[in-house]
């Protein structure tokens, strides 16, 4: 079986293991798994065992597509790779966004969806990928449709991107005019000083420019997507103590307590005396105690019905709304 696609990523010459597995440019090693070993129970043989022609179909689609793409993201030097290759795709398609042309209807779909993208990209994905497998005539098809998906999704975070690099905070502006003006009428400046004026962004602000806006979501409550912000800023610093550490309370908010002890543990590592590790850190603890207290209690009398409000709802209190 041969797959030749000229659509989505695969048209860039690149194979897109996201779209072969049905799943995210943001799913996390655990979610890529999960997806494969359900392709995997799907396409197994004896699934087919009465129909000899699917069950060879399905053996082909497993072996030199769904396994190939799982073996370059299960491994953590690959998948690094691949991310970053996926990152400097996603800044050209934004450069040269005018020229790009989608044939799908997913595609169009996101191409439309403006502020909403992130939300209508997992929407859509979604749709696309509970249909997947479902008919192996179709399985490349459906394939060739998520990686349009991907395309677009990637162009659209390039650019945001590259406009959040770009993005001149209002004093500056008013500087720049004034200078202008100023330029019009008096002495050029020195070349000097007119390279001062160009400051390229350093990783630290950029990580920070993540974080601060993944701040901003969990305050008011959008804890996926201060996570989203908190992916994007782990992969330019994968060891960055803050990202970790606002990862986590986001996790905690979630009630996810083994993602929230993964990533303020790492944030421990990284940063133990920051302020903000430290405060994630405290509230972990102070969450781990009360779960532990529950436990006890409910220990000590097998008929004692568990509290239906959870530790959860008294320790973080209403959420705002």
């Amino acid at each position: 079986m041969s797959f030749a696609s000229k659509n989505g990523l695969f048209k860039l010459n690149i194979t897109d293991c996201h779209a072969v597995l049905g799943v995210s440019l943001d799913a996390e090693p655990k979610q890529i798994r999960l997806r494969y070993l359900k392709i995997a129970q799907t396409l197994h043989p004896d699934k087919c065992r009465s129909d000899p022609a699917k069950m060879k179909v399905a053996g082909q689609i497993l072996s030199k597509l769904v396994n190939p793409a799982y073996e370059q993201l299960s491994r953590k030097n690959t998948f690094a790779e691949h991310q970053l290759v996926l990152t400097q795709i996603g800044k050209r398609l934004s450069e040269n966004k005018d020229k790009i042309t989608v044939k799908s209807q997913a595609a169009q779909d996101l191409l439309k969806a403006g502020s909403s993208a992130e939300l209508t990209y997992h929407k859509l994905l979604k749709k696309l990928t509970a249909e997947q497998y479902k008919s192996l005539e179709q399985a490349t098809q459906y394939i060739e449709q998520i990686s349009e998906l991907n395309l677009v999704y990637l162009m659209l975070k390039g650019d945001r991107r590259i406009n959040r690099q770009q993005t001149v905070p209002p004093n500056n502006r008013t500087n720049k005019k004034t200078k202008s003006k100023n330029r019009a009428t008096a002495t050029p400046a020195p070349p000097a000083n007119t390279q001062q004026e160009i400051v390229e962004p350093t990783t630290e602000s950029r990580v920070n420019a993540f974080v601060n806006r993944a701040q901003k979501y969990i305050a008011r409550g959008e804890f996926d997507s201060a996570i989203t912000e908190l992916k994007d800023a782990l992969r330019i610093e994968p060891n960055h103590g803050v990202a970790h550490a606002v990862m986590g309370k986001a996790y905690l908010y979630k009630k996810q307590l083994t993602m929230a002890k993964v990533h303020i543990g790492k944030a421990c590592r990284a940063e133990p005396h920051n302020p903000i590790v430290m405060e994630s850190k405290k509230a972990l603890d102070k969450l781990d105690n009360k779960s532990n207290k529950s436990k006890a209690r409910n220990s000590t009398s097998k008929n004692s019905k568990p509290d239906s409000s959870g530790f959860f709802s008294g320790f973080f209190g209403s959420r705002k709304k």
